[in-house]
């Protein structure tokens, strides 16, 4: 007993894990990395040129592009936390990744997943004062309080995952280190070990059904009323710019909690982690930041003219 006890902290404290990368498909992972490393740079691109438009275009200064701003940050730091660490198993095969840097990417990407929901959640509150009230917006949502809204939406997504990597961390791991994963998911990480892991699941669920509920719910009451409003107003081009902007974000919506969705109700109630599960979080990771400054970019006028004068301005340099 004395030396299994001594074999179990052995196992509890090392200080590897190893990320299996997508199992029953070792054989295609070079395959699987062509069209993530494009999907990467695709990411890398279009957020930063965004957020450089946002920033150095003074029209842009307003509230909805403000958190379109914080939107798009969220978006990187959940694909830098990850996407990279997946290049080097597809390319190389380097699975190993220390205890502690687990910890740190799985606070990353819950975290700012969160923050992510939450600024869904404030764009929505952006449009609903914008085109119920619109005669109060620039008195609701002056720059001190969307800064506040940013410090809140930080708080929330730290406070609310905070607890992950110490639930992980009293875990005694006394059987495989290999996470079924391409990156440290909590519970993915929690299944390793060798005692009750109730504690995990039941906080991870009531962080999830807490964050994605919740918004969701205000989000829903949100736009209710928005296409009450907008269904009352008499310019039929009025309700088509309008409605224009509002499809924009519910786009994003939906490009953040279906492939979300999916993804948790795989990890949580499957009996074993597959290849189908593993596919599904990583498009919940990847697609989201993709296509978020795309949407925006695509339906957003300003945004529009802005890469149309940064291109015209690159070929004429070139001329």
């Amino acid at each position: 007993m004395v030396m299994m006890s001594i074999h179990t902290m052995n196992l509890s404290f090392s200080s590897s894990f190893f990320l299996a990368g997508v199992p029953g498909l070792e054989y295609a992972h070079w395959w699987i990395s062509l069209p993530l490393t494009f999907i990467y740079l695709v990411t890398l691109v279009a957020n930063f040129c965004v957020l450089f438009i946002i920033k150095t275009e003074q029209s842009l200064h307003q509230p909805m592009y403000a958190f379109l701003s914080m939107l798009l940050f969220s978006d990187l730091v959940q694909s830098n936390s990850t996407i990279p660490k997946m290049l080097l198993i597809f390319w190389f095969n380097d699975r190993e990744i220390s205890f502690d840097g687990c910890l740190v990417q799985m606070f990353f990407v819950h975290s700012f997943s969160i923050m992510g929901s939450s600024v869904l959640l404030a764009m929505a509150f952006d449009r609903y004062v914008a085109i119920c009230d619109p005669l109060r917006y620039s008195t609701v949502l002056t720059n001190p309080v969307v800064t506040k809204i940013g410090i809140l939406v930080s708080i929330r997504g730290i406070l609310l995952i905070l607890p992950h990597p110490f639930l992980v961390k009293r875990l005694p791991f006394c059987r495989s280190h290999t996470i079924e994963h391409t990156y440290c998911e909590h519970i993915a990480v929690a299944k390793l070990s060798c005692s009750d892991i109730r504690i995990n699941v039941l906080y991870g669920l009531i962080v999830a059904l807490s964050v994605v509920g919740v918004d969701s719910v205000f989000i829903t009451v949100s736009y209710t009323m928005i296409v009450r409003a907008v269904l009352r107003l008499s310019s039929r081009e009025a309700r088509h710019k309008v409605g224009s902007t509002c499809v924009t974000h519910v786009c994003v919506i939906l490009v953040a909690y279906i492939p979300a969705l999916f993804s948790f109700m795989s990890q949580r109630f499957g009996e074993n982690t597959s290849s189908t599960q593993i596919i599904l979080s990583i498009l919940y990771l990847i697609f989201p930041p993709m296509l978020n400054p795309i949407i925006y970019g695509i339906k957003t006028r300003e945004i529009q003219k802005n890469v149309l004068k940064i291109i015209y301005y690159r070929i004429s340099r070139k001329r």
